[in-house]
């Protein structure tokens, strides 16, 4: 049993529907279950006017409508891009600083939750908890402080000096950020090591692995939607494969054990693919002429370009599942950094369709996949050359050329429950409720 008095919890989420971001799925998928679990939402954003991104008025529609959202200004971006600053996090610092003020001195909130890769505001909680002895909670959907790029060596996203100025307010901003904060959350396993060794004074038990959610809720309104995407024609005769999600150099492995594995198999048996046609869909977050193809130029390296169809833009978020549902196969393509999580894993397992994953072996794609039996994956190692992988995804594509239009996997969805938005948002409401109760066993010490 769930108190009838509920908590209530401020979420900081400067991405917000009806902006289509990745960043708010944790937060979108909640809210429809938090007063399940004894918690009242109230969602402080930034008006979609000053974002930069999709808006997408259906996604704004699975908010439900009782949860309060207050809605901040920005910097408008115009302005600043002269300068050379289009972040959203500096632009709307100061405003989400203003009315998170408000916020707390008008109403009495339990916890501050902050689930964003506008990383820059999570310094805020310290300031919070300092003024009005709020225990906060960090969401970290990526790292924020990290030297993944000067590791490997390759360009970052945005280019090195837009990267290295992120990196140095992550430098001075996060050990902030981290010095009060009640708990961590975080998609992958690495992160908590790592910040555990970055940060001693905090316990083991202050970080929690948490997946996002399955959004069930979204397939089951999708045919009631009458969403056509504009990709492919799904009844052209033709197998279409589908990728939807970010491209970057740190795919180029997988891309190129996928397109090497194409080539070589389309040597030997050509009339196999003559009806195959590989999509990628939103490849790029950069805006308009900025957007850089990084699929095609693999492609046309490894001679399989007339296979392969790039969207670099991002498309409404609706729109991205029904190009699952009306694909043939889909395919997800992983970073070679080891930490990398993909939040995009559910919706293909929910859009039962097969699935043939390319990841880091240490990725927890690879075992969700297994256990739910919801798909098939080649997994590599960070010394791995495509060479190496040929074997093995010479096996899957096979596969996926035998298995006739319409097959839908044998999911074992018993398994999956374990990763719907509901049991994730039971178990987020857990943390929010431990840290209470220990910030009243220090504040009794």
């Amino acid at each position: 049993m769930y108190p009838s008095l509920k908590r209530k919890v401020l979420i900081i989420s400067p991405h917000f529907p009806p902006i289509n971001a990745p960043d708010h799925q944790r937060v979108r998928m909640s809210l429809p279950y938090m007063e399940q679990f004894g918690w009242e939402a109230h969602v402080l954003t930034v008006q979609p006017d000053y974002v930069a991104g999709i808006e997408d008025s259906l996604l704004a529609k699975t908010i439900p409508d009782r949860i309060p959202v207050t809605y901040t200004k920005a910097l408008p971006l115009q302005q600043t891009q002269r300068i050379g600053l289009g972040s959203l996090g500096i632009r709307s610092f100061p405003y989400l600083l203003k009315a998170g003020d408000r916020l707390l001195q008008q109403t009495k909130f339990d916890l501050i939750y902050f689930s964003t890769t506008v990383f820059i505001t999570m310094a805020l909680g310290t300031r919070w908890y300092r003024r009005f002895r709020i225990p906060y909670v960090l969401d970290f959907q990526d790292p924020w402080l990290s030297d993944y790029y000067k590791q490997t060596n390759t360009p970052p996203p945005g280019g090195r000096w837009k990267y290295g100025f992120s990196q140095l307010q992550a430098k001075l901003l996060e050990p902030r950020a981290m010095s009060k904060v009640s708990h961590v959350i975080s998609v992958s396993p690495a992160y908590p090591k790592t910040l555990q060794q970055r940060y001693p004074h905090l316990l083991s038990e202050q970080f929690t692995v948490l997946p996002f959610g399955a959004p069930e809720p979204d397939f089951e309104q999708l045919p009631y939607l009458n969403i056509q995407q504009k990709i492919f024609n799904p009844h052209d005769g033709k197998r279409h494969w589908v990728y939807v999600g970010r491209g970057g150099n740190d795919m180029a492995l997988a891309l190129r054990t996928l397109f090497l594995g194409i080539q070589s198999e389309r040597r030997h048996h050509p009339e196999k693919w003559q009806a195959v046609e590989l999509h990628f869909v939103g490849t790029s977050y950069a805006p308009g002429n900025r957007a850089v193809k990084t699929v095609e130029p693999i492609a046309q390296e490894l001679g399989v370009a007339d296979l392969v169809r790039e969207h670099v833009h991002r498309i409404p978020y609706f729109e991205a599942l029904q190009v699952l549902v009306d694909s043939d196969a889909i395919l997800m393509i992983g970073s070679d950094d080891p930490d990398y999580t993909a939040s995009k894993l559910y919706p293909c397992i929910l859009a039962r369709k097969p699935v043939l994953a390319i990841f880091h072996q240490q990725s927890s794609v690879v075992n969700i996949l297994q256990s739910c039996q919801a798909g098939k994956s080649v997994t590599f190692t960070s010394q791995n050359k495509p060479e190496d992988l040929l074997p093995k995804i010479v096996d899957q594509l096979n596969w996926l050329l035998s298995i006739p239009k319409g097959y839908k996997p044998e999911t074992n969805w018993s398994a999956f429950q374990a990763y719907t938005a509901r049991e994730m948002t039971k178990k987020q409401c857990s943390i929010f409720d431990n840290c209470l109760t220990n910030a009243k066993i220090n504040k009794s010490l």
